[in-house]
């Protein structure tokens, strides 16, 4: 299933169903971080939508709680953003690259396993 586009309150929801599992409202409202963290409300609101989008399902109710627990998974939902992130590049990753490069964010040891896991992808495709 490819994740549907997020906001960003979605996505903070769906960190905590990722890390905790089958969360309640209350749960996840608790785990959110603050300061002010977001109304009772608002999360139960954004879990709702959350369904609609068809990225949590409501698994249980105890007694008056919800229960829900993530559908997608947490690399579909960044393989989308970055997706999302690329198009509006152009579809070029090398603005991207760039930047991380410059803030620091992109480190040798990362390029190297970038290049170790392009190394893999050719000879792959050598076997094809």
């Amino acid at each position: 299933m490819t994740a549907k586009k997020l906001g960003k309150l979605e996505l903070k929801v769906m960190d905590v169903l990722w890390a905790r599992g089958p969360s309640s409202v209350r749960e996840v409202k608790d785990q959110l971080p603050g300061p002010p963290p977001p109304a009772y409300t608002t999360v139960q609101t954004t879990l709702y939508r959350l369904e609609r989008k068809k990225a949590v399902q409501r698994i249980d109710r105890v007694g008056n709680a919800d229960i829900f627990e993530a559908v997608i998974s947490e690399a579909s939902a960044q393989r989308s953003l970055i997706d999302d992130l690329l198009a509006l590049l152009g579809g070029r990753a090398q603005p991207l690259v760039t930047h991380l490069i410059d803030t620091g964010r992109l480190s040798l040891d990362d390029v190297r396993q970038a290049e170790k896991r392009l190394l893999e992808l050719e000879e792959k495709a050598k076997r094809r």
